[in-house]
């Protein structure tokens, strides 16, 4: 929560005023953004493992577009192929071995977050002797290991992964979608290229579960605090962006300037910047992630699902930010209305606009029952930085409307 301090005897709720922010990760944007590549294979040796997911690459031409460029530059390469949307625990052992056997000395991930995300987390893996799972996704520990560098080349936006040290990993034994953002700056990637033109041949329901995915990045980081933060305003203006540039893309996805838009605020949403001085929610992400363990389903649309009736329930709890939201994202006028209303009302143009892009409303949709809802309600993490923290009943409770 924001600290409080006292100033002249006056209570003052103050931004949080200690904090650190660094970002190594070096960006080449632009429809020429892959001839930048060359340039940063230089930095690392021979050994490259090219990783990627189900061949749409192939199809488009990006796996010969990279595939050259490595050849052209005499690096030795090795493939990890067919990793998929949710990334599970055994694709990550596999991996592990491929590159241990190659000596891998850099990572090159080629594909949207899904790819990103299991890069990241074969980058801590490798040099690891013990059970990566257990490190890192129930212990939540740091990397006490050599890391191999990672560099991503973004064919699908929506995760930010491109610019931040987060990894995502479902362990489908144990029914469980675990996300790890590690402290240590060495795990974001070294270097990402983003070609808003590779994002072009993206089913419509991909593109839009990544609109939606952006969008909840921003709210899970500003529905909390009641301080006058800086990070809110920059919060607001990219909602107002992802809104304004979907619409267009929903209607044309072939528009390159809403796609460029789209791909430019992913990485603003989730590259840290926005959490400065704040603390996060991140509710929506628990409650979608497992579902999607138990699913299978698409990220952006669990938390598509889920994220109305979970910001229902806590909106008595934060009544002033859902106001101010309402009245700064939506455009809600609030003359005549208490503040409830406003805030109710913002929430309702949220909805009609989730709706307009197509995105999934229910978790029933997504293949989830009622039989499902105790695993899922016990693979939910609870978390402690939002207006309200949820009891296991509550949980229950906000995915049964889900459904």
């Amino acid at each position: 929560m924001p600290a409080v301090k006292y100033f002249n005897s006056e209570r003052v709720i103050i931004m949080l005023g200690n904090f650190s922010y660094c970002n190594p990760t070096k960006l080449y944007f632009g429809d020429d953004s892959l001839e930048f590549l060359k340039d940063e294979l230089g930095k690392y040796g021979k050994n490259v493992l090219l990783v990627y997911g189900g061949g749409s690459i192939k199809k488009n031409g990006i796996y010969d577009e990279v595939t050259e460029i490595l050849r052209s530059a005499g690096k030795s390469v090795e493939e990890i192929s067919g990793v998929m949307p949710n990334p599970t625990i055994n694709k990550l052992n596999e991996g592990v071995a491929v590159a241990r056997k190659h000596g891998a000395d850099l990572i090159l991930a080629v594909g949207g977050g899904s790819v990103c995300d299991y890069s990241k987390a074969l980058s801590v893996s490798v040099n690891y002797n013990g059970d990566p799972w257990q490190k890192y996704y129930i212990d939540f520990e740091e990397p006490d290991c050599e890391i191999i560098p990672v560099g991503c080349i973004l064919t699908m936006v929506g995760t930010g992964s491109e610019m931040n040290a987060g990894a995502v990993i479902t362990n489908p034994e144990q029914k469980l979608k675990i996300g790890h953002v590690f402290a240590d700056e060495r795990i974001m990637p070294r270097f990402s290229i983003l070609n808003p033109k590779y994002t072009l041949t993206l089913p419509h329901y991909q593109m839009a579960a990544g609109i939606y995915d952006i969008f909840n990045h921003i709210c899970e980081q500003y529905f909390s605090g009641e301080d006058d933060n800086t990070s809110d305003y920059i919060a607001e203006a990219l909602m107002k962006s992802v809104i304004h540039s979907s619409r267009i893309a929903n209607k044309n996805p072939q528009d390159y300037e809403a796609r460029s838009n789209i791909m430019w605020t992913a990485t603003w949403a989730l590259n840290t910047l926005i959490s400065r001085g704040k603390t996060t929610d991140w509710m929506v992400h628990m409650l979608g992630q497992s579902a999607g363990a138990l699913t299978d389903a698409t990220h952006g649309m669990t938390l598509a699902a889920v994220s109305l009736p979970y910001y229902r329930h806590i909106l008595p709890y934060g009544l002033a930010k859902f106001s101010r939201f309402a009245q700064n994202v939506w455009g809600v006028c609030p003359n005549g209305k208490t503040e409830k209303e406003i805030a109710l009302d913002g929430l309702a143009e949220m909805e009609s606009w989730m709706k307009e892009l197509g995105l999934v409303m229910s978790l029933s949709e997504l293949g989830a029952t009622e039989e499902m809802l105790p695993d899922i309600v016990n693979g939910t993490l609870i978390l402690d930085g939002g207006y309200k923290v949820l009891t296991t009943e509550e949980v229950a409770e906000i995915l049964k409307e889900s459904l």
